[in-house]
């Protein structure tokens, strides 16, 4: 049995979610989880931890500047630790953007970064138009209309596979 953590940043709880999810995935597969929100417990003593997860979304093609931070500062020790990193954003609902490789904005996060996280994941996020801010809304729905994505100021729609963020669950609970 592993003590494995899961941080993350959330925009609009979709990762929040997906954290959830996977500890509950990992929970059944005997593991001891600890997920908590960068946002809320931004000091985090990682050392008492076996394995370390790492999760963040989008916001207009950035993953969150305080996961960047803890990745930096705790690089050598994430090293040291069996570990992953998962990305959040809507691009990926698009079969050709769903693969770590393949994902823009997990490509670009990486080059951003000097850490080399063991495993990747990338899952397509959640639109939830009636909750975003009228500056927020706006823009999402012009990134939509570009991307061929629901531009329905209503409409609230997740693209996330939950058996791909089950199955990510699995690979953590075996690394």
């Amino acid at each position: 049995m592993s003590k494995i953590l899961i941080i993350y940043s959330t925009t609009d709880g979709q990762t929040r979610k997906i954290c959830h999810r996977l500890q509950q995935v990992i929970e059944q597969l005997g593991h001891q989880i600890k997920s908590i929100s960068i946002q809320e417990e931004p000091q985090i003593d990682v050392t008492t931890f076996d394995k370390i997860v790492i999760g963040a979304s989008i916001r207009y093609g950035k993953h969150s500047p305080q996961i960047i931070n803890f990745i930096e500062k705790n690089r050598l020790l994430l090293e040291s630790k069996p570990n992953a990193f998962f990305s959040v954003n809507v691009v990926a609902r698009k079969a050709e953007k769903s693969k770590p490789e393949q994902n823009p904005y997990l490509q670009k996060f990486l080059k951003q970064i000097s850490w080399k996280p063991r495993e990747l994941a990338v899952f397509a996020g959640k639109i939830d138009y009636p909750s975003y801010r009228f500056i927020d809304r706006f823009m999402i729905r012009l990134i939509m209309w570009m991307t061929k994505g629901p531009t329905d100021p209503k409409a609230i729609v997740e693209f996330t596979d939950w058996e791909q963020v089950d199955s990510f669950g699995r690979t953590v609970s075996t690394m």
